[in-house]
């Protein structure tokens, strides 16, 4: 039987907890591994991740919401491992609580009740992993069921061919390499991924994943040979630069195309900026050659548009720009019901407009 999101936290709580107790005689004043905080800090950081989550979903929240913290600069480890199970006691009621159709605000996106258990099974594995390995206890081995639903709910862009689903999720995660795949520089998980289609999903490439993709990064993702593509990182670079400015907003920057068959991210799609006063817009894209012609971008651009059409304060016209002898292009917005609308020196320029008119 599948594991649900209750049953999820609840495995998971039970085991980080009693991991902890048995390493309660260690110094937990160290930095936890690969982190800034002490072990002590990253226990009540776990704590305080329950709690938030808890309370954002219960209370289906639509942004942030204020929550008080637990501090408890004194408490001994003990402690702290008891405090994990009440918080997490907390989290796995708000997610049993919570109808099927139940949302609420994270950061790295909307989720419901099960998206909020996984995020919960993350950061009790991932950080009992760095306070266990900075006190040099070895033989933390969570339930592979356990991180493949964190996996399959998560993180879309994560291959599955190279290890178990535990070293999977370190790797996904920053903590470790993987044969083939690098250590990441810079990682996130998706809550809520633009669907487009069955072969294809899109993955939001956010500031600090867009630096790393500048820099000469993976972004997070696992990429073919020839991939990422120029256009991508340029892409990512007015991200960084737009978020450095102030002017950036989330969702109207690009987006990774990821292969569901493989995991893989097969080039980038999205928006050069938010739209106008008018509602305008302008999308563009850029596959690595090992994946043309094969309809990933006609089915991307697909997805990209009707969440374009659909947000609270939608755009109302897209645009798009084609070099004239650049035919597979030409294909792709002409299959996805842009139509021409002028040229400008060597470019074709076309235009789609929102079902209804857009805005009122």
């Amino acid at each position: 039987m599948k594991i649900t999101g209750t049953h999820a936290i609840d495995r998971a709580v039970s085991l980080i907890t009693q991991a902890l107790h048995d390493a309660a005689d260690h110094d937990w004043t160290v930095p936890a591994a690969g982190l800034e905080w002490s072990c002590h800090d990253t226990a009540v950081h776990i704590v305080n991740d329950f709690t938030v989550y808890a309370a954002r979903l219960a209370a289906r929240a639509q942004g942030p919401l204020e929550v008080e913290r637990y501090t408890a600069p004194d408490a001994p480890p003990a402690e702290l491992a008891e405090a994990i199970a009440a918080s997490g006691t907390r989290l796995a009621a708000a997610v049993a609580a919570a109808g099927p159709g139940d949302r609420a605000w994270h950061p790295y996106g909307t989720a419901d009740a099960d998206g909020f258990a996984a995020m919960g099974v993350v950061e009790a594995l991932v950080h009992t992993h760095d306070v266990l390995d900075a006190l040099g206890v070895r033989g933390f081995d969570p339930d592979p069921e356990l991180c493949t639903f964190a996996l399959d709910r998560l993180f879309p862009h994560t291959p599955r061919d190279a290890a178990a689903p535990w070293p999977t999720l370190l790797w996904a995660t920053g903590r470790t390499a993987l044969p083939g795949l690098p250590r990441l520089g810079a990682w996130r998980w998706y809550a809520d991924p633009v669907p487009a289609g069955d072969r294809v999903v899109l993955c939001e490439i956010t500031p600090g994943v867009a630096e790393d993709l500048q820099a000469g990064g993976s972004g997070g993702f696992a990429w073919p040979e020839d991939g990422p593509g120029q256009g991508t990182r340029f892409a990512a670079g007015m991200t960084a630069a737009a978020y450095r400015e102030g002017t950036y907003r989330p969702g109207w920057g690009p987006y990774a195309v990821v292969r569901t068959q493989d995991r893989r991210a097969i080039g980038g799609m999205g928006f050069h900026s938010a739209p106008d006063a008018d509602g305008n817009a302008e999308v563009g894209y850029d596959l690595v050659p090992s994946a043309r012609g094969n309809g990933f971008a006609t089915d991307a651009l697909n997805g990209l548009t009707a969440w374009a059409f659909g947000q609270p304060d939608p755009a109302v016209v897209l645009h798009a720009r084609v070099d004239e002898d650049n035919a597979p292009s030409h294909g792709v917005v002409q299959r996805v019901g842009f139509e021409r609308t002028g040229t400008a020196g060597e470019e074709v320029r076309y235009a789609l407009r929102a079902p209804g008119g857009g805005r009122q």
